[in-house]
């Protein structure tokens, strides 16, 4: 067990100091896996990627993530938190040197799965590390940072890599060396920081799973985080290439904006209705998002920036409420001892639909346009938001809890 606290911390003091870098270390790490958002145009052209090929790219991080996440949360849970997050630290860090110096396809396709793998194995890990460690044993609180580290980080990193590639130095790879040295520093301040998590032994592994008395409310917010982030991947891989398009620019810091207003506004989001309860914020996520792909796909045809922003905007506020929503309902509803687990399983559902519907839209693109693809994503994806939110309305109010105010 992980009982290790420096003496010069007060256990107060150190469990707040361990909250705070858990925290940052989620952020960070979602960060660098959005860094190459603006750059997949530039990876496009220099190395004559099909559609299919570059939504590849982007999906091997999610594809590489999930198997790493079953293995990982449940070590975390069997042996602590700490080790297994300092451990996808170092592995992201590793995953950013190779993508700052990748020069053929090969290796870039390396250091998105070298980040996937980084993740996986930290994701569950911190995410149940916030919960144990926030000061006042706010559950709703912890969801609320958890959420908004995810989303903060995923809207950093497309503005810092569009920012740096169009305006600074070593356009491909200085932003991928800024984020591999906060990791390090992140990983040398969780090695020394007091508050640490002890593990929760059991008897013996198990295999991944869901605790059948809450197979029901998993699958909502398994359904619902499925929906919000396939559309956060959009914006995160095909969107760069339908603005630039749209907009008849190259402009990388562009391009990576727009990912940055999307992301961004869901965090701002989650800020903002963070007293909202639970089952409301996911079936208002929902819907804002359906609205949101929307004028996404009114923006093309119309040649509008207007439109793509007002996309960007919607669809960020609906990502923030329905992933909010579906954080604070899982952390009511694990238990202790399968929290880590559980939270791996959540970001399953999650990463799969990073994963599958962008795949699908790269293939559809080649076969037809990128309009057709985006058209035919929007009616798929806005249909199964709108029918989880009515699952939910018909199921939910009597079962699911409020979140407490924050503290």
């Amino acid at each position: 067990m992980e009982l290790y606290r420096p003496a010069h911390l007060g256990l107060g003091a150190g469990r707040r100091a361990a909250f705070w870098l858990y925290a940052a270390s989620l952020l960070t790490l979602i960060a660098g896996t959005e860094v190459p958002t603006p750059l997949y145009v530039r990876y496009r052209a220099h190395f004559d990627l099909s559609a299919t090929a570059l939504t590849l790219l982007f999906a091997t991080y999610a594809l590489a993530l999930i198997p790493s996440l079953l293995v990982f949360g449940r070590l975390a849970d069997r042996f602590g938190r700490r080790g297994v997050v300092v451990l996808g630290l170092l592995a992201a860090t590793a995953a950013a040197v190779v993508l700052a110096g990748a020069g053929t396809v090969g290796w870039l396709f390396a250091g998105r799965a070298l980040q996937g793998v980084a993740v996986g194995a930290a994701t569950g890990a911190a995410t149940a590390a916030l919960v144990e460690l926030e000061p006042a044993g706010d559950r709703a609180r912890a969801a609320r940072y958890a959420a908004m580290a995810v989303a903060g980080g995923g809207a950093g990193g497309p503005l810092l890599g569009g920012l740096l590639a169009e305006y600074a130095p070593a356009p491909s790879a200085l932003s991928y060396l800024l984020v591999a040295a906060l990791q390090l520093a992140l990983t040398a301040g969780l090695l020394v920081a007091g508050g640490v998590v002890p593990a929760v032994r059991t008897a013996r592994a198990r295999r991944p799973g869901v605790p059948a008395a809450i197979r029901l409310p998993f699958a909502q917010v398994g359904l619902t985080v499925f929906t919000c982030w396939s559309v956060g991947a959009l914006y995160t891989s095909v969107v760069p290439s339908y603005a630039e398009a749209l907009l008849a620019t190259d402009n990388l810091a562009l391009l990576g904006a727009v990912a940055f207003v999307m992301l961004a506004t869901a965090a701002a989001a989650q800020f903002v209705f963070r007293r909202m309860p639970a089952h409301r914020a996911q079936v208002a996520g929902l819907v804002l998002l359906a609205a949101g792909l929307v004028a996404l796909v009114v923006a093309f045809p119309t040649g509008s920036l207007p439109w793509l922003l007002a996309s960007a905007v919607t669809d960020g506020a609906g990502l923030g409420l329905a992933f909010l929503g579906a954080q604070t309902q899982l952390n009511h509803i694990a238990p202790p001892s399968r929290r880590a687990e559980l939270a791996a399983a959540f970001s399953v559902c999650l990463y799969l639909g990073v994963a599958l519907p962008v795949l699908g839209v790269g293939v559809l693109a080649d076969a037809s346009s990128l309009f057709t693809a985006v058209l035919w994503f929007a009616v798929g994806t806005g249909a199964l938001g709108l029918l989880t939110a009515a699952w939910i309305t018909r199921t939910a109010p009597a079962r699911l809890p409020t979140p407490a105010p924050p503290a």
